[in-house]
């Protein structure tokens, strides 16, 4: 079947046609971009502070947009970078130096739930590895990096709800560090709504313990024997239970 020179001509007029409008709808939605952040920051300034109509703010956004979005990528990585770096300082006990880049990965991604996290972790060995030397406020810094770790963990929890690994911790910082069983039980029984864990369930039964619930410590170490299949910890639960048995028989 023989193509006609037409028919050629009218389909390249069409493709033609439809990148171009393809195109003005980028560039329309581009521009309608940069008249709303224009708005935005306008609306934002200070009545005391320079003129900024819109106009001109809409010139400043198109010429510097390609940098604005390169500084955007570039923090975002930058923050991705931090998180692996304070991975790799916390496998080594290097819990001061994780902080240090927790702290600037934060600074870029500051809703990063990972990274509050890991402050709550790092913060917690290094409160734990605070020594009291002479002439040195040492149960000052071991507070301030228990609050630290308080946090973090706090912090983590608001940013991400089903988050078990802050819930956990917390847990433990506030049954066994801070000597707060109490306060522990909520966060652990949140993070066993979530995910079943035999560790959990473990530091849940020694809180109800701690505050004397022994019927409810009793009750979580039924649910590991029940649950675990690790016969190592289905021993050592039955152990607890025993003893606490005895605390409620005498």
């Amino acid at each position: 079947m023989k193509v006609r020179k037409k028919d050629v001509v009218v389909g390249l007029f069409v493709i033609a046609l439809i990148i171009a409008v393809v195109v003005g709808l980028v560039r329309y939605n581009r521009y309608k971009r940069v008249d709303a952040l224009a708005g935005q920051i306008s609306a934002l300034s200070s009545k005391n502070g320079p003129p900024e109509t819109i106009e001109g703010l809409r010139t400043a956004i198109k010429a510097y947009e390609a940098r604005i979005e390169k500084h955007l990528k570039d923090a975002a990585q930058t923050g991705v970078y931090c998180k692996i770096l304070a991975y790799r300082l916390q496998d080594r006990g290097l819990h001061g130096e994780a902080l240090d880049a927790l702290e600037k990965g934060i600074s870029y991604t500051p809703t990063d739930a990972t990274l509050h996290y890991l402050v709550g972790v790092s913060a917690g060995f290094v409160a734990k590895s605070t020594l009291n030397f002479e002439g040195m406020p040492g149960n000052m810094n071991r507070a301030k990096y228990y609050a630290l770790a308080e946090e973090g963990f706090l912090r983590a929890i608001s940013l991400d709800e089903r988050y078990v690994r802050p819930l956990y911790g917390l847990g433990v910082l506030y049954a066994f560090d801070l000597d707060r069983p109490r306060e522990a039980i909520p966060y652990l029984q949140r993070s066993l709504d979530i995910s079943p864990d035999v560790d959990t369930m473990f530091v849940l039964a020694r809180s109800f313990y701690m505050i004397e619930s022994y019927r409810e410590a009793v009750a979580v170490y039924d649910r590991i024997i029940g649950f675990t299949k690790d016969p190592v910890k289905v021993e050592e639960a039955q152990r607890n239970r025993q003893v606490v048995m005895d605390r409620i028989y005498g």
